[in-house]
């Protein structure tokens, strides 16, 4: 019976290393973070602008004007519009809270940002409703969902992050309140706390004075993160 029991805890010890050598070793996850904070520099494009703003604010058509001192005109010609200014660069600050944490994998994140728009100032010469249009210190308040995914290292390494995000915004602008709807992608590098991210969004903004018009803007933003 002692001699039955002594060998079967000697195969027990003899086989209990091997065991613990054939189980794959995990490495630890990188600590979770919960909030980044971001501070952004903002390259704006127009897109389809002779439809929108333009032929809104007329009520007519628009066409470019080649080889003209001026920018477009309406499809009679007897309308000349002159854009005078849009500012592309802008500046921007966000927050993205994610309830679940980031560390590596996908999770869920909510973003609130606030970003200046362009400074837009358009002098008609001709038949129409306006003389003039001037869209200053206007500002979009926005609020997004989205799906982020990260491959965070510990410590000090090297990491990425990619993201998109959908929502809505507010806008504060001389001509009143106007609201938008947005989507915007992009992805970066981080190392620790700090990151770096280029991003880019589609934004469909609508103002109701001087009349109801809209806009479509293709912000291009340049991303300083801090995440913790």
């Amino acid at each position: 019976m002692f001699l039955r029991a002594f060998t079967i805890a000697s195969c027990l010890l003899a086989w209990m290393p091997t065991a613990a050598l054939a189980q794959p070793y995990q490495e630890p996850k990188p600590r979770r973070q919960f909030v980044t904070l971001s501070l952004d520099w903002l390259n704006t494009q127009p897109m389809h602008f002779a439809e929108h703003p333009l032929r809104d604010l007329l009520g007519m058509a628009v066409d470019d004007a080649r080889f003209e001192d001026f920018d477009y005109e309406s499809g009679d010609g007897l309308t000349r519009v002159d854009v005078i200014e849009f500012t592309r660069r802008g500046r921007g600050a966000g927050v993205t809270l994610y309830p679940f944490g980031i560390s590596v994998g996908a999770t869920l994140g909510i973003r609130a940002s606030v970003e200046s728009l362009p400074t837009i100032r358009i002098a008609f010469d001709g038949p129409g409703p306006l003389d003039s249009y001037q869209l200053l210190d206007a500002h979009a308040y926005d609020l997004g969902v989205g799906l982020f995914v990260a491959d965070r290292s510990r410590g000090w390494g090297l990491g990425s992050r990619a993201f998109v995000v959908g929502g809505a915004g507010r806008i504060r602008s001389n001509q009143g309140d106007g609201s938008r709807v947005f989507a915007e992608g992009g992805g970066g590098l981080s190392s620790g706390p700090f990151g770096v991210e280029l991003s880019v969004k589609f934004a469909w903004s609508r103002l109701d004075e001087p009349v109801p018009h809209k806009f479509l803007t293709m912000p291009v933003s340049l991303r300083g993160t801090v995440s913790f």
